[in-house]
């Protein structure tokens, strides 16, 4: 076997289109080695039994700061998606007695007048960037309100979030996480000042059990994760969904021609070209064997989400685009206990987004002037920075 199977770094054909990719490796085994920019050595999980196993597996470590010689991080990474039990559990319990279905589905008429207040604006133009117009004030302004923060800097903090999903290198990482530690340090301080009846505030408030509370670090985790994990995968389903739709005029033809079609083709859109693709690291707490191959103690590992649901395995002809497939099971929200807590707001977000766009706008298409795709870097977020569309 080679040092990697897989060489990533300046492969722009394979942010472009990962899925061929993945085809090949998986017809080689379902568990590979690559190199990427973060790591010189790390296990992929590209089958989708595996991965779903691999994401449910307590061998499978999240808390990086566990590894010898790590000796902690900065603010943001004290967050339940980078933590394991039993700190990842306190954490899961607090965020879920505020982040209720009933919050959640209060918000729904309020989803619907930010998606028609933003077609307002957009449709009589003929033309827009759909990510910009669209896909990504949609979920920022709706996670805004929720958290209580309703006058954030929308377009330095997209930068910002950027800069630590999709970054164009380590030192930009490096930066966007410093800076976006201390921007939400004093977001966090003047809303224990100013208290209102919002998911921050609740937060801040918060006691377990034994009356413990988030910590400082926790509070400014917790805030980045419900910040940028609630609305960097939503753009993306958004502008992922409307891109395949696109794509695939005969499916476009039948979700317009029966509007009771559309929940599944959410669903679809999220296993065909989900917003996350690969899963965030985790490492062997000891040695672990998956698809035949073995795993060393501490070694990384990555999961696949858009590798595991184009497993032909689990799912017929995975490459075609088909609203009416029976898409039970995807793991485009992860599994097991890191399960994507967001994910009826997402969902929420994605059908009223999609289902009035398509009301409201019946001669979308692709905009023919528009230059190539120009693709979020990395292997984290899936999606493009600009969708041109006109009517």
């Amino acid at each position: 076997m080679s040092e990697v199977d897989l060489d990533l770094r300046g492969l722009t054909e394979f942010t472009a289109n990962p899925y061929p990719y993945y085809e090949r490796m998986r017809a080689a085994g379902p568990v590979h080695t690559i190199r990427t920019d973060d790591f010189d050595r790390v296990w992929l999980v590209v089958g989708y039994e595996e991965g779903r196993a691999a994401l449910a597996d307590p061998r499978l470590g999240k808390d990086w700061r566990a590894l010898p010689g790590e000796l902690g991080g900065d603010p943001i990474n004290a967050n339940m998606l980078e933590m394991d039990a039993p700190d990842h559990t306190r954490l899961r319990k607090l965020v879920a007695r505020a982040f209720t279905a009933r919050r959640i589905e209060a918000l729904r008429p309020r989803v619907q007048e930010i998606t028609d207040e933003l077609l307002d604006v957009m449709l009589p133009e003929g033309r827009a960037d759909l990510v910009d117009a669209f896909a990504f004030p949609l979920p920022m302004t709706v996670i805004c309100e929720l958290i209580g923060v309703p006058d954030l800097d929308r377009s330095a903090f997209r930068k910002l979030s950027n800069g630590v999903v999709a970054p164009a290198g380590p030192a930009e990482e490096g930066e966007a996480i410093r800076a976006m530690g201390a921007y939400l340090g004093e977001l966090i301080r003047d809303k224990s000042r100013s208290p209102g009846d919002d998911l921050l505030s609740a937060l801040i408030a918060a006691r377990d059990e034994e009356d413990d509370a988030l910590s400082p670090d926790e509070l400014v985790g917790m805030a980045f994760l419900l910040l940028v994990a609630g609305h960097e995968t939503t753009v993306n389903l958004i502008s992922n969904g409307v891109r395949a739709l696109l794509g695939h005029p005969d499916q476009l033809a039948a979700l317009r021609a029966d509007p009771g079609l559309l929940d599944g083709a959410v669903e679809e859109m999220l296993r065909y070209d989900g917003p996350v693709e690969t899963a965030t690291f985790r490492f062997a707490r000891e040695r672990v064997e998956i698809g035949s191959r073995t795993i060393e103690t501490g070694d990384p590992v990555l999961i696949s989400l858009a590798g595991s649901d184009r497993d032909p395995a689990r799912y017929p002809e995975p490459d075609r685009f088909d609203i009416r497939r029976d898409t039970r099971g995807h793991l485009a929200f992860g599994h097991g206990i890191h399960f994507c807590m967001g994910a009826p707001l997402a969902r929420m977000e994605g059908r009223i987004a999609i289902r009035t766009l398509l009301d409201r706008c019946p001669g979308l298409a692709a905009d023919p002037d528009a230059a190539p795709f120009d693709w979020l870097p990395g292997t984290l977020i899936r999606g493009v920075r600009r969708l041109p569309v006109r009517w």
